[in-house]
């Protein structure tokens, strides 16, 4: 785990979400060669495979804006890189960042960041009350139909977004950036031409092309840098398996999720 209590105040923070994707696609793209631009920034065992707190969105992202990121797949009492001030948490550790804040959000916004949103799926756009309690954490949030499920250039059009906000502000201003990725989640059967319904392979193909749109990202954040990341899938999504389909349900390919947090330095001028 990194030390995010010595890093927050000195490194902007980027936290992505690709909403819907499996661990087993994450971690097949990547053995294909298929991720380049993630693989780059993997360490070099890859994906970390990790459990969700939630198999649906709305669900995973509050666990996650209080603190509880995906948890390791494995036994044991496992430390967390942000937490918020609880009497008794046991996973709390000198390293994590912790906030006294209702929310991650809050407690980013609390030591001098800039709280932006790039909104994906539907629980962040804003349209009803349940819309916008996601986005309404933070100091600005953003949400089209160009952003979302059913725009094909939807990763293309969030990052175009991002960059847009983060050049509009001061260098010396902190950020936490967050971006909720939609092109992974249904549909993704126009990433794979000549296809007429969602599969695992369109599933994959959609990774690829979210792939390709990230490396832009990286790019610009190197030289604004140095950043604390963090890329994760909040849920996966059954195709069939045992006769589910879809997620909010209780199955392994929906509660592994891929994981990993890295630095991503400043780029020498």
């Amino acid at each position: 785990m990194l030390n995010a209590n010595s890093l927050v105040g000195t490194h902007d923070v980027l936290f992505v979400t690709l909403d819907t994707l499996r661990f087993d696609v994450a971690e097949q793209e990547l053995a294909r060669g298929r991720t380049p631009t993630l693989a780059s920034m993997l360490p070099a065992v890859g994906w970390d495979r990790r459990h969700s707190p939630g198999n649906f969105t709305f669900a995973a992202h509050m666990a996650f804006f209080a603190g509880f990121l995906p948890t390791p797949a494995e036994p044991g009492r496992h430390p967390r890189l942000f937490a918020l001030k609880f009497p008794g948490s046991e996973t709390t550790v000198p390293e994590t960042a912790v906030f006294d804040a209702p929310d991650i959000v809050a407690g980013f916004r609390g030591r001098g960041y800039r709280a932006i949103c790039i909104g994906g799926v539907g629980f962040f756009n804003k349209l009803t009350p349940l819309g916008s309690v996601l986005p309404g954490l933070f100091d600005e949030s953003h949400w089209s139909q160009e952003l979302g499920v059913t725009d094909p250039r939807s990763t293309e059009n969030q990052v175009n977004l991002a960059l847009s906000r983060l050049a509009a502000l001061p260098q010396e201003q902190r950020v936490f950036l967050f971006v909720n990725v939609s092109a992974i989640h249904q549909p993704n059967r126009f990433y794979l031409p000549g296809t007429t319904e969602d599969s695992l392979e369109s599933h994959a193909a959609a990774l690829a092309y979210v792939d390709g749109e990230l490396g832009r990202l990286f790019a610009v954040l190197r030289r604004r840098g140095p950043w604390l990341c963090v890329i994760c899938s909040d849920h996966g999504t059954a195709y069939g398996e045992d006769g589910y389909t879809g997620h909010r349900i209780a199955h392994r390919v929906v509660w592994d999720v891929p994981y990993a947090e890295f630095i991503l330095s400043e780029q020498p001028a």
